[in-house]
């Protein structure tokens, strides 16, 4: 159990402080350089590093490239070389030095650092006399998030999270099923067994790094399969195989014949996301701020029980099922009392806290609405691909029958037109799935943002060094 959870939530950070006798603390920062996994505290700005790189002659540049000589080289010969690289790492080396605590012989750094790095890191730095030493976490100081999965799947669907912000250290991290949401609602809207494949093959491609300009994305392949197999999936169950071609039968539905069958099916599919995200968000208030802001909290289990009685009503009058309905209605004013007094906490109180929260609290129901017929977008652009694919395909059969002549027209005419819509319907089914996830689910399992992990690192060089 343990370790599921732990599998949920970002990388546990510990709080270190780098502890060395002052002639030793350049091989010791030269082993936290190398070793690539601890956020060393400095001075904020570039001015620390700039004045630290100018008292020793070095170049202010300190960016990408940079590299670090085992032992202290000789300045002068390297800008003699014209080794930039030593240059930009011994500038960088030099501001964190600039920056640390000194009491008599002894200088100290504090930082962050992973869990799992603290045993191996403390005995690399044992070995020049310098020691890690794990500190209290700070009161009022949240650690940064390193969201777990540094390879693989979770390390491709990761994007999607860090696009929108960053990860609070006590939230949950929504790596993997907003991986998994995405691609199934892509493939909702992109269903065809014949696009499908085609994605599957990029995706193969770019495991190979083919072709090379891409070869920067290889890690994406992954997240690119996850499309491809659902919207292969999809098109199966549509029956589509680079349209309506007759390659495959109709499993569930055909989009064009049983439009409100789809409908019907992706407002469902959306109402729960959006129950799911409710209950991520209430985990992540608790995790937050403890019972208190899970329970008031629009994100929480207010939200949750306004968004669950507007479902149940919904329900109850779709299926007329008077159950449902009163269910519903008998939880509506516990939500909205819940989210009442919570959003009324947060103002300044008086006449004008009441009609502030009035109105939020007016749109918090509108929002729960509108939200859900959000995801009526899957069945319209789903509907979309049916008759573009149809058009395309009339239109290639038409020609066809006309003669030899025609026939090549219509091979020609299948092929751009085929390779037209399948780049503007992924670009389109992209976005759009994209925009769900952000709006219509991140919105509720977020509210603050968290401060990425940005480790120093700072490789050896590897080639001869003069020193």
């Amino acid at each position: 159990m343990t370790w599921s959870v732990e599998r949920l939530l970002p990388v546990r950070m510990r709080r270190v402080a780098l502890v060395a006798p002052s002639a030793e603390i350049r091989d010791a920062l030269v082993r936290i350089a190398d070793a690539g996994c601890v956020e060393l505290d400095r001075f904020e700005g570039g001015d620390v590093v700039r004045s630290a790189a100018a008292s020793r002659g070095l170049p202010s540049d300190t960016g990408a490239g940079a590299v670090l000589a085992p032992a202290t080289p000789d300045l002068d010969a390297l800008r003699q070389e014209r080794r930039e690289d030593l240059l930009a790492g011994e500038a960088q080396l030099t501001a964190f030095d600039r920056s640390a605590i000194r009491r008599g012989e002894v200088a100290a750094l504090a930082g962050w650092c992973p869990v799992t790095d603290v045993p191996g890191l403390a005995e690399r730095l044992a070995a020049v006399g310098a020691s890690l030493v794990v500190l209290p976490a700070p009161s009022g100081v949240e650690p940064p998030t390193l969201l777990r999965g540094s390879r693989g799947t979770a390390h491709s669907f990761a994007p999607l999270v860090t696009t929108y912000g960053t990860v609070p250290y006590r939230d949950v991290d929504p790596s993997w099923p907003s991986g998994v949401v995405f691609v199934v609602m892509f493939g909702v809207m992109f269903g065809d067994a014949g696009y499908g494949m085609l994605l599957l093959l990029l995706s193969l491609a770019l495991r190979r790094g083919a072709p090379s300009f891409l070869a920067r994305y290889r890690r994406l392949w992954p997240f690119l399969a996850g499309a491809g197999t659902a919207t292969t999936l999809a098109g199966i169950a549509y029956g589509e195989f680079f349209g309506p071609t007759g390659v495959l039968p109709v499993l569930w539905l055909d989009p064009l014949a049983s439009p409100e069958r789809l409908l019907t099916a992706s407002i469902v599919f959306g109402g729960l996301l959006l129950g799911l995200a409710h209950v991520a968000g209430t985990v992540n208030r608790w995790r937050e701020g403890g019972p208190v802001r899970a329970v008031y909290a629009t994100s929480g289990c207010a939200g949750f029980a306004v968004y669950a009685s507007l479902a149940l009503v919904g329900t109850g009058l779709y299926l007329d099922q008077r159950a449902y309905t009163l269910a519903g209605a008998a939880l509506a004013p516990v939500g909205l009392l819940l989210a009442g007094a919570g959003l009324l906490a947060a103002t300044p109180g008086g006449a004008a806290g009441v009609a502030e929260t009035a109105v939020r609290l007016f749109e918090v129901v509108v929002r729960a609405g509108t939200n859900t017929v959000s995801f009526a977008r899957l069945a319209a652009f789903g509907l979309t691909h049916a008759l573009l694919a149809h058009l395309i395909w009339q239109g290639t059969t038409g020609l066809a029958r006309q003669g030899p002549v025609p026939l090549a027209a219509a091979v020609a005419l299948f092929g751009v037109a085929t390779a037209a819509a399948f780049a503007l319907e992924a670009l389109i089914a992209g976005v759009q799935a994209l925009r769900l996830e952000f709006y219509e689910l991140f919105s509720r399992v977020f509210e603050d943002q968290g401060r990425p992990f940005r480790p120093w690192h700072v490789p050896l060089a590897d080639s001869e060094v003069t020193t």
